[in-house]
């Protein structure tokens, strides 16, 4: 709040937000000590006391506010602004504006008035409106009123009042990127409340750039949840989001595109305080990790999850040219260099030339000779040209069983993983 004496008209700024909860606090001595019944009668004098059971705690009482308090980062900051007559006289061409100052911006607030443009205020007139700003920057924030009129001589006068808050920080957003062996992306988000009271999580979503889609893990099989109907988190708390990023059809198969598209999205925010105040935040754009390939990329595309022991394991590969090269690869798949690999097969296949950018595709068949996990390894690619070879181990895993297994005794989720090692 705060006026001026010096001048015809008085400016009086308020700052409008709702009252906090508060408990009262109880302290109690008995009569043969120090303080003696000074306690007592100081609950008995307390608003927030029950007359006749003082001792006891009565629950939350709403305390209207008594400073300027905390305005965070994604609130709207609300005020009334009231410009008062107090003389005997009219006073004439008043006009009041209001600008918002940060470190960064000046943001005129428009103030409305029943009239356009400069008014007479008869005595005990006031002209006030209340303006609204979502406040988008964290630092110092200044209000500037400024406050216009003509004096009964005719001259212009005018004053300004400034009011300082800080905008801090409500909550504390980490994310964790997780790049698939293949093309998608994980994104773990760990948002937590530092603000000095509870808050309700209304909405945490990633909005994705054009060249990613996203599915959300934070639902069960059958659409609920994972969270409670509302996720309430207390000062300090913490809760954790799942993501899974995948690249649109048309820079899957693009390696130089998908290298280039590293901006995944951002995560939107809304929350609200415990007496239903609404903030909102939106991250800056999220960015995964680099992907740094090598002249070759080798993935799975099609394989089975689970075989029976002697039984043929087909699978299909993609090798990918990632040079700026053409390549005559053949591939080869040798057994007899691992011991005990679990399987038996060999194979020579000549691939043929490769341009750079694109890729082809290739079938491989091995015999599993044990039970249990077994893993895939060993497959070379030779570039006959450059009589350069490259090696890639632990592409794919298999889960085998014996010859009387059947899908109803035993139930396994898919479990094929395969790596893209480097190129050596």
């Amino acid at each position: 709040m705060a006026d001026t004496s010096d001048h015809l008209l008085a400016l009086k700024v308020m700052r409008l937000t709702r009252p906090t909860l508060v408990s009262s606090q109880i302290v109690t001595a008995e009569s043969k000590d120090l303080p003696q019944n000074t306690f007592e009668k100081i609950l008995q004098a307390t608003a927030t006391t029950v007359q006749g059971s003082e001792t006891l705690a009565a629950g939350q009482f709403m305390l209207l506010p008594q400073s300027f308090g905390n305005i965070y980062l994604g609130e709207t900051f609300s005020s009334y602004v009231c410009v008062h007559n107090c003389r005997a006289h009219p006073v004439n061409n008043v006009s009041v504006k209001a600008d918002l100052q940060s470190s960064n911006a000046r943001i005129s607030l428009p103030i409305h008035v029943d009239k356009q443009g400069p008014v007479t205020l008869h005595p005990d007139e006031t002209l006030d409106d209340v303006i609204h700003h979502e406040v988008k920057e964290i630092g110092t924030h200044i209000l500037v009123c400024q406050v216009s009129y003509m004096t009964p001589a005719g001259l212009e006068a005018s004053f300004r009042k400034f009011f300082k808050f800080q905008v801090v920080k409500p909550l504390d957003v980490k994310t964790k990127f997780y790049n698939a062996e293949t093309d998608e992306v994980y994104l773990e988000a760990q948002i937590q409340n530092i603000t000095v009271g509870p808050i309700c999580l209304e909405k945490v979503e990633l909005e994705s750039s054009e060249q990613y889609t996203v599915v959300s893990l934070n639902n069960l099989p059958s659409g609920e949840s994972v969270f409670s109907q509302r996720t309430m988190l207390q000062p300090e708390n913490s809760c954790q989001f799942l993501y899974c990023i995948k690249p649109i059809p048309e820079i899957m198969n693009d390696p130089k595109a998908l290298k280039a598209a590293n901006n995944i999205g951002k995560l939107d925010i809304v929350w609200r305080s415990n007496l239903g105040e609404r903030g909102r935040l939106q991250t800056s754009q999220l960015q995964r990790s680099p992907i740094e390939y090598g002249d070759l990329r080798l993935t799975v595309i099609e394989a089975k999850s689970t075989v029976k022991i002697s039984e043929g394991f087909d699978f299909t590969c993609r090798v990918t040219n990632t040079s700026d090269r053409s390549m005559d690869l053949v591939m080869n798949l040798n057994t007899k260099a691992k011991v005990g690999c679990g399987y038996t097969g060999f194979t020579e296949i000549s691939l043929g030339n490769l341009e750079p950018g694109k890729f082809t595709d290739f079938k491989l068949t091995v015999c599993p000779v044990r039970l249990g996990l077994i893993t895939i390894t060993n497959l070379q690619l030779t570039d006959v040209f450059m009589k350069r070879k490259y090696e890639f181990d632990d592409f794919v895993q298999v889960f085998v069983v014996d010859e009387d297994y059947r899908e109803d005794d035993f139930q396994l989720d898919k479990y094929v993983r395969y790596n893209v090692p480097q190129s050596v």
